[in-house]
Parts: C-alpha cells; structure tokens; sequence
C-alpha cells in the first residue's frame, strides 16, 4: 500500500491541461489561427481559419490568397500587443489549443467577426453569432466565395461554396486548389505537394531529388505547404528520393 502510495504522489502533483499556467507574450503569428508564444505552438481554438495557401474569390471572382490576408490581419491587428492564452487541450500535433486575449480582448471573436475565420461549430457554438455577424456584413471572405477551411482540407468537391458573390462555372476546380504557381505564396511555404500516378499526396521539400521539376499549376493539383506537419496532415507523405 505504501509503496502505491508512494508511486501516485508525483502524478497528484502534474497540473492537468485545465490547471497548466497561461501562456503570455508576444506571439509570432503562422497562420489565422496559429500562433507561437516562446517556444510553445498554439492553435486558436473554437475557430478555423483558411491555410496560407488557400485561395478565395473576391467581388469580382479572382483569384486572391485569402489565407496569407488572414494571417497578415491578424498579425497587423496584434502587432507589438500581448497575448494572454488559456490552454483547453493539446491537440495530435503537440500544439496547445487554447482560447487567447490581445490587449484584452476575445482573439477568435474579432477574426471570426472580421470574417478571417470560421466558427469551429463540430467543437464549439462560441463564435456561431460572430459568424452571422459576418456573414450578413459581408465582411473579409465573406465578401467574396469561399470554402470552409476544413473541407479545404481534404479536397471535398461536394462542399458548399460560401461567400456573398455567386461563383462563375468551374469555381469548385479553383477553390480546392492552393495558391499554385511558380512562386510560393510565403517565404514560410516552401515545401510541394503533388499527386502521382496512383493518386497519392507526395510531398516534396526543397532539397528532394524531383523539387524543381514538379510545376506548381492550379490544374494539375499542386500545392505549397508550410511545414512537414501540415503537409503530413493533409494526408501527404514524402517522396522516397
């Protein structure tokens, strides 16, 4: 008994998520919805934000990196502000999911609201009312057409089409790709996605054997990743050579 005892002390004396201490500082901004504070990766959540790579329609149905404008947004809107960030979980990557406060105020509330991010409703209604807000007020990608991000993702072709302007013929083709072509949409997105001959996701870093042979085209599929976590969880794996 004693020995049992013993043993569960130091696991009484770990924090749960729940009780770990904030996260505070200034964060550097990654995506609309991550961020790193220190050296701790933190995914905002109750939201989802477009991928840096994703593309949008504006008004006039172009073309336009809607998710390299989230990021810069936020990262404008936070400039040189601290972040104070509630840690609810970890999530599969290692990343703190967390709910954050800039100056003081509600992050994923002003994104979503600013229409910069989705409510995360399969894991929370928090921002389901700053959504409609949004929406109604045409405001960030709502203005245009849009994918959710999570459908994004994984390349649904069934998905809705979102946004306030009415999508031209072939709009689907154009928002399931990635902001393709001969330049990476970020210096921080340099790694190559492309599908093979049997229809697998093969990424491909900058120092692979075939990197500057593959053309980054929206039709053919490609598409750029930040990191070889993101591109391992759109389903990806790396090229043997």
């Amino acid at each position: 008994m004693l020995r049992k005892i013993l043993i569960a002390l130091p696991l009484l004396a770990l924090p749960s998520v729940a009780e770990a201490a904030d996260i505070t500082g200034i964060a550097k901004v990654r995506a609309g919805d991550a961020v790193v504070i220190g050296n701790t990766r933190i995914r905002l959540g109750g939201i989802d934000a477009p991928a840096v790579d994703q593309l949008c329609l504006n008004t006039k149905t172009e073309r336009w990196t809607c998710g390299i404008a989230a990021r810069d947004e936020l990262a404008k809107y936070a400039d040189g502000k601290s972040w104070a960030c509630h840690t609810r979980s970890i999530d599969r990557r290692g990343r703190a999911v967390a709910r954050c406060e800039v100056g003081g105020e509600d992050i994923q509330k002003w994104l979503v609201r600013n229409g910069w991010a989705l409510a995360y409703t399969r894991m929370s209604h928090d921002y389901a009312a700053d959504e409609k807000a949004a929406r109604e007020a045409k405001a960030g990608m709502w203005q245009g057409a849009f994918i959710a991000p999570w459908d994004w993702r994984v390349r649904n072709k069934k998905t809705a089409i979102l946004g306030a302007t009415k999508p031209p013929d072939g709009a689907h083709a154009v928002l399931l790709a990635s902001a393709s072509g001969p330049v990476a949409p970020s210096p921080d997105c340099t790694i190559k996605g492309n599908v093979n001959s049997a229809g697998e996701c093969i990424y491909h870093r900058p120092t692979s054997r075939w990197y500057t042979q593959i053309r980054m085209k929206i039709s053919k599929g490609t598409r750029w990743f930040c990191s070889v976590e993101e591109a391992e969880a759109a389903g990806c794996r790396e090229t043997k050579r």
